[in-house]
């Protein structure tokens, strides 16, 4: 995607690139795994498309494959952000499931009732979050402390699927069950133009040669 410096107030999200648990189908949340080789090539491919865009702002999570990922995207930039981790912007506590694999779960607690805790919006695993405790802890910190800074600058935010659908709930006014058709693949950036601190447009950008992994139920400013 084609910018320059002079383009500005946008948001951009990206999901980290692969890790170890998703490469093993484990429930990750807030287990501290690295990227796999494919993940950082993933992250390097995201450095490529956003390489003309010049960052003024950046946040992240408190874990490293977020972290990871931001440092290799900023790599192939000429910015040099200020960056901010935030503890609000972390992956979804998946509680005791963290470190299953997902099959292995569907058999010990039973297929409907993992389907239940992935795939609802207010029902956590047993001493995790639900989506909704997500967006609840995740939109406060994004409402104060990113938001007033895209005003004629462009931020990134490296984070999760989880924290970064709830981050789209928002800006989407998406409903409970939209959201739950949204997917966000990993390091497709996702470019939001802002007007006056208010969203005026988005556009995904996939990584070449690879099929895009995100959806979105619907444009809501079409």
């Amino acid at each position: 995607m084609e910018s320059n410096i002079k383009d500005k107030s946008n948001l951009i999200l990206v999901r980290h690139g692969q890790s170890i648990y998703n490469l093993e189908n484990r429930f990750t949340g807030w287990e501290d795994v690295e990227l796999t080789k494919l993940g950082l090539d993933e992250a390097n491919q995201a450095g490529l498309l956003l390489k003309n865009f010049y960052i003024n702002s950046a946040f992240t999570s408190n874990l490293k494959r977020a972290q990871k990922t931001l440092n290799t995207i900023l790599k192939h930039n000429s910015s040099n952000p200020i960056v901010e981790t935030s503890i609000d912007l972390n992956e979804r506590d998946y509680g005791n499931l963290v470190g299953q694999n997902k099959k292995e779960a569907a058999i010990k607690f039973g297929k409907d009732q993992v389907q239940i805790w992935r795939r609802s919006f207010d029902v956590p695993p047993p001493n995790g979050e639900s989506l909704e405790m997500t967006y609840n802890r995740t939109i406060p910190y994004f409402k104060d402390n990113i938001i007033p800074k895209i005003f004629d600058n462009n931020v990134l935010i490296s984070a999760h699927g989880n924290s970064l659908r709830a981050i789209i709930m928002y800006l989407f006014k998406y409903s409970k069950k939209e959201i739950l058709k949204t997917e966000i693949g990993w390091c497709e950036p996702i470019i939001i133009k802002f007007d006056k601190l208010k969203p005026i447009s988005f556009k995904l950008i996939t990584r070449p040669n690879s099929k895009s992994m995100s959806n979105f139920p619907r444009n809501p400013f079409e």
